[in-house]
């Protein structure tokens, strides 16, 4: 379930719910700009937002806040940006994350999806949210489809393996530059598809400059936007969730091609599991499955 929800109510509604929390136990009224009312429990916080007629919950037990609302969270869950009265960012730019760069095992995957007006919304409807929202892999296959199926959508996913991940990790020597170049091939892929794209938002890289070189460096002309937290932006939301996906189905294949489990990240029993592999296949084919720069490969 996550932890943050956004959900369309009128003036009257929220009202309505604004008594409620007043007479609530636990529920203590707070300072927030830009709110009718903000309330705050243990574990939630409750904001109304007049100008865009949207409640913003958020906290560990925002999910069962909106289940006492009567309210589906599959239907309202996401990081909606309400800064400002913010709300889905329907300008037209490109959304770009990645997946797989905490994991020893498995490729690094970088996607894109471009959004706009008319597709930002639709996109938010399908349940577009940052995909570590999403525990249900399944779940996050089926929006992956349909956000790929979506009419005016433009998208771009780079799967780069383990074996070529681990020859340009040798050539650049910088986990920083590697995701540089794989950000800014992939908003070059995005903006030949729609040339008349201005901007392009991802996470906010260690040092900014790397991202800005290498997409100077292909001549792309849209402004590059570096943002903690990106994933809020709906179409880097559903880039997170195409890059999952592709992320996900490379593992399965490659644990059926192995015959043995690939477990995610680079803890302890992620070491045991590349000792099986490689008790099973031999050390030279740890390239095909692993990023040998991490200290797992060491440990081995």
């Amino acid at each position: 379930m996550a932890n943050q929800y956004s959900i369309d109510m009128t003036k009257q509604e929220a009202a309505a719910l604004e008594g409620k929390l007043q007479r609530l136990p636990g529920y203590a009224r707070k300072e927030r700009e830009y709110t009718v009312f903000c309330f705050e429990g243990e574990g939630v916080q409750v904001a109304y937002y007049a100008k865009r007629g949207k409640l913003l919950v958020q906290g560990k037990n925002a999910g069962d806040f909106v289940q006492a609302l009567g309210v589906d969270p599959e239907a309202t869950a996401g990081a909606a940006a309400v800064a400002g009265g913010g709300g889905v960012d329907a300008s037209p730019h490109f959304g770009v994350d990645e997946s797989g760069k905490g994991d020893y095992f498995g490729p690094l995957v970088v996607a894109g999806v471009y959004a706009d007006e008319e597709t930002a919304p639709l996109l938010r409807k399908l349940g577009c949210r940052d995909s570590k929202q999403i525990a249900d892999d399944a779940r996050i296959s089926a929006i992956a489809a349909r956000v790929k199926a979506l009419p005016g959508v433009a998208w771009e996913v780079l799967c780069i393996g383990p074996r070529r991940y681990n020859e340009l990790y040798a050539e650049m020597g910088n986990l920083n530059r590697l995701l540089a170049w794989g950000h800014a091939r992939v908003i070059a892929a995005l903006h030949a598809k729609v040339p008349g794209c201005p901007r392009a938002l991802c996470d906010q890289f260690a040092n900014e400059w790397v991202l800005r070189r290498a997409l100077g460096a292909r001549k792309v002309p849209v402004k590059l936007e570096q943002r903690p937290r990106a994933e809020a932006d709906v179409a880097v939301a559903a880039a997170s969730i195409l890059a999952r996906a592709r992320f996900v189905e490379w593992m399965h294949q490659a644990e059926q091609g192995a015959q043995c489990r690939l477990p995610l990240g680079c803890a302890p029993h992620v070491t045991k599991a590349a000792r099986a592999f490689v008790k099973q296949h031999g050390m030279e084919r740890l390239q095909d499955i692993a990023k040998l720069h991490f200290k797992v490969t060491k440990q081995l």
